[in-house]
Formats: C-alpha cells, sequence, structure tokens
C-alpha cells in the first residue's frame, strides 16, 4: 500500500502517474503481470478479486480471500517476484452475491466477506453497496446505499484491528455494471456530472464522520465515476477527454483523491494516458486481458491444426465450444443470438464470458494437452508469426521462448503495454 499511496501522492502533486489495476484469476493472466512488471522494474503490482470471484463461499472460482493470496503469491514464488510488492484489492465488495436475500441478511453475508479480506491481506477495499436485495426499492436510494457502506467499513476497520499490519484504504461511487459486465448492448452512455460526484463524496464523507470514521475516512484514495467509457459484446465506447473536463476538473481540490475508472478494457493506449492524464488515475482492466489470453490460446489451436497429426491434437476450440453449450450458465443471461452468430459470441464477445469457463477440468485437460503437443514438437517460426505476432516480436527481441505459454503470456504482455505506457508516461519520452 505504501507503493500505491505514493503513486497517488505523486499524481496530485501533478505528474501524470497512474496504476493498472488487474482483475483477473487466470493463472497464465497472472504470471505475465508479474513477468511484465520485473521486465519493467514496475513498483507496484496491483491485483484485485470480485466479490463474486472470490468470497468467504469460494465465490465461482472456488477460493475464498485467503485462498487468492495463496495462489498469487504461489505464482510470485515460481516467478521470483517479490511479493512485497504486490497490492492486493477486492472489488465490488457488497452484497451483490446474495441479492436474492433480503437486505439484512445479504448484508450480514457482505459483513463477514469484507472482513475476510481484510484479514487475508487485501488492503485497498471497493465499498459497493449499490445493489438492491430482495425487497429493496430499485433503484435503490443513495443514502441507503451510503449507510450500508459505511456498515462494510466498520467490518473492515474491525478486521484490520484484529489483524494488524498496514491500514486499509477504500474506494467508493459505484457508477458502473454490476461485477461481471452488463447485460445488454449499451446505448446512450452518460458521463458522471461534477455534481453527482461531489454529492456522492460529500454523503459518505459526512455518514463516515457521522459513524466515528474519521481516521478511514483519511484513506479513501478514489471515487467509482463513469468517465463515458465502456464496452459491450461488440463495440468499445472509447474515452472523449472533452467530454468528462468538468468531471475531471472537480476531483482536483480534494486531497488524496483521484478517480477510478472500470471497464477500460480495450481502449486505446492514447485514451488510457488520457484518462490517467484527467486524473483517472486507476485504471481496471480484467476482460481485456482474459480476451488476449483467449485470443492466444484460438492461436495455438490454430498452431496445432496445422502443425501436429490429427489423432494427436488437443482441439482446445472444439473442446471448449462444445462445454459452454453444455453448460450455458455463465452466458445464457448475455448472449440472446443464436446460430452463427452465438457461436460468434461465445468465442469473440467482448465481454468475454469464456473466461468463466477456462478452470472447466474438460477444458482445461485440453488446454495441457494442447500446450504438451506445441511442447514436444515445437512450431516454426513462420508458423508463430501467422498466428501470434505479438508473440513472435518479442521472441525475436528475447522475451519470450518458442513454449506456448511463454508465446501465450507474450501476447498478454502487448496488452500490458498499453497500460504500462500511460501510467507511466516519463518512461515513454
Amino acid at each position: 500500500m505504501h507503493a500505491l499511496l505514493d503513486l497517488i501522492a505523486r499524481h496530485k502533486q501533478g505528474h501524470a502517474v497512474g496504476v493498472t489495476s488487474v482483475c483477473s484469476a487466470h493463472p497464465i493472466v497472472i504470471e505475465a503481470t508479474l513477468r511484465h512488471a520485473a521486465e519493467n522494474a514496475s513498483p507496484l503490482v496491483l491485483f484485485e478479486a470480485t466479490c463474486n470471484q472470490v468470497n468467504q463461499d469460494g465465490g465461482y472460482t472456488g477460493m475464498t480471500p485467503a485462498d487468492f493470496v495463496a495462489f498469487v503469491h504461489g505464482i510470485a514464488g515460481q516467478v521470483g517476484f517479490d511479493t512485497a510488492r504486490i497490492a492486493l484489492g477486492g472489488d465490488h465488495l457488497g452484497p451483490n452475491p446474495w441479492t436474492s436475500l433480503d437486505a439484512d441478511a445479504a448484508m450480514d453475508k457482505a459483513e463477514v466477506m469484507v472482513a475476510t479480506y481484510v484479514a487475508a491481506g487485501f488492503r485497498k477495499i471497493h465499498l459497493d453497496c449499490s445493489m438492491a436485495c430482495e425487497g429493496d426499492p430499485v433503484p435503490l436510494p443513495e443514502s441507503e446505499i451510503v449507510r450500508r457502506a459505511v456498515r462494510l467499513c466498520r467490518a473492515a476497520e474491525v478486521a484490520y484491528a484484529s489483524a494488524g499490519g498496514e491500514a486499509p484504504v477504500y474506494v467508493i461511487g459505484t457508477e458502473v455494471p454490476v461485477p461481471g459486465g452488463a447485460t445488454e448492448a449499451i446505448e446512450g452512455l452518460e458521463t458522471t456530472t461534477p455534481a453527482a460526484a461531489r454529492a456522492t463524496i460529500d454523503a459518505h464523507r459526512e455518514a463516515f464522520h457521522a459513524a466515528g470514521l474519521e481516521r478511514a475516512w483519511e484513506r479513501v484514495i478514489a471515487s467509482v465515476v463513469q468517465p463515458g467509457v465502456e464496452f459491450d459484446h461488440h463495440e468499445v465506447i472509447d474515452y472523449v477527454p472533452a467530454k468528462a473536463k468538468a468531471l475531471s476538473e472537480a476531483i482536483v481540490p480534494l486531497p488524496g483523491m483521484v478517480y477510478e475508472a472500470h471497464s477500460t478494457d480495450y481502449q486505446t493506449r492514447e485514451a488510457l494516458q488520457a484518462l490517467v492524464r484527467d486524473h483517472f488515475a486507476i485504471l481496471k482492466v480484467g476482460p481485456g486481458l482474459t480476451f488476449a489470453l483467449r485470443e492466444a490460446l484460438w492461436a495455438l489451436d490454430a498452431i496445432e491444426r496445422d502443425w501436429i497429426a490429427p489423432g494427436k491434437r488437443a482441439n482446445l476450440r472444439d473442446v471448449a465450444l462444445q462445454r459452454m453449450r453444455e453448460q450455458p450458465k455463465h452466458w445464457q443471461r448475455y448472449y440472446h443470438a443464436d446460430g452463427d452468430a452465438l457461436t460468434v459470441d461465445l468465442q469473440y464477445s467482448l465481454s468475454d464470458r469464456i473466461r468463466y469457463y477456462w478452470p472447466d477440468p474438460v477444458i482445461e485437460d485440453a488446454r495441457a494437452r494442447l500446450f504438451g503437443n506445441l511442447r514436444d514438437q515445437p512450431p516454426p517460426l513462420p508458423l508463430v508469426s501467422q498466428h501470434l505476432p505479438h508473440a513472435l516480436h518479442a521472441l525475436r527481441h528475447g522475451r519470450a521462448t518458442l513454449d506456448p505459454q511463454s508465446l501465450a503470456m507474450a501476447h498478454i504482455s502487448a496488452v500490458l503495454d498499453d497500460y504500462h505506457h500511460a501510467c507511466h508516461p516519463h518512461e515513454h519520452p
């Protein structure tokens, strides 16, 4: 947290610096991020887990917060990356996984979740109680959202008092889609108004002080707003600085606080750099990295089709599509096409629902067989050039090998390069 607080202090002093928040639980994405950070001598790597992904009940990854910490630190140990340079955050921590329950029951669960996150060593906590529970009015009044956020902050502070170590820092605000992404095409996206942004911050400040949480309020480092960036299944809404100018200026007078931008996936390098310059200094990215992972896996599948005898092929793409059709629970609320259009969405949608299927044992077995085939018979450079040009560039410059996992990580690193360039512009004159 010291490195994160130092970065925010530097930003408030007028330096256009930021931090990339990697929201993924895929081991190849995590390893790629750590290797990229080591190569670029980054002082801080920030990983975040969402309430649906990781919680006391296991989430969809099957991991508790303590499990996730051990998982990330285990990969760091394999890579030789100093865990002291890793910060961990909890994203959208609130009642979202339990909205089928009434508010009191859901908030009881959310309190336990926040406490387990802090006890496990997570120190960046996004308090998000914007979702309606059973019997709640829709939309939930902001006064109730704030009241519930205060309740969760108190639970986090109690857990910190027991656990010790660095004090947690907090992120407030919720003007983004629910965890997991939008369920429909996005129409008429509105940038947060400066008045709305300030009202949210003022309401939280007053509620924290009224609850005796003044010390915790001093550790609120960011507010989530909508700067006008989003993506749905097929389209990306790009950042337009002019539309966010007044919003950007509204955070400048507030000491110690920046904006946190969610759904920055698929933005251009120039847009990411403009976001950081305009005080959206925490850039969240998740599906954009697993989308790059899927691109790499499909490319390796194509190399296998060109290079490996039919009887030995793993056919990862075919296996994954079959499993997604057999187990539709992670995509059926999101994809409404049929026929060939559905086949395209299952594979290529920017919302990247396929990311939920990589842990499936049948798919993972096919992935391991694919990698094994290409390790036994390394492909020639022309095939790598055809299907993975970013990885070929890294290979030719000594930053990757012909190992399939190394090639996949090199492809992911091309996305991480854009974020690093945006967050550390002084390194790229």
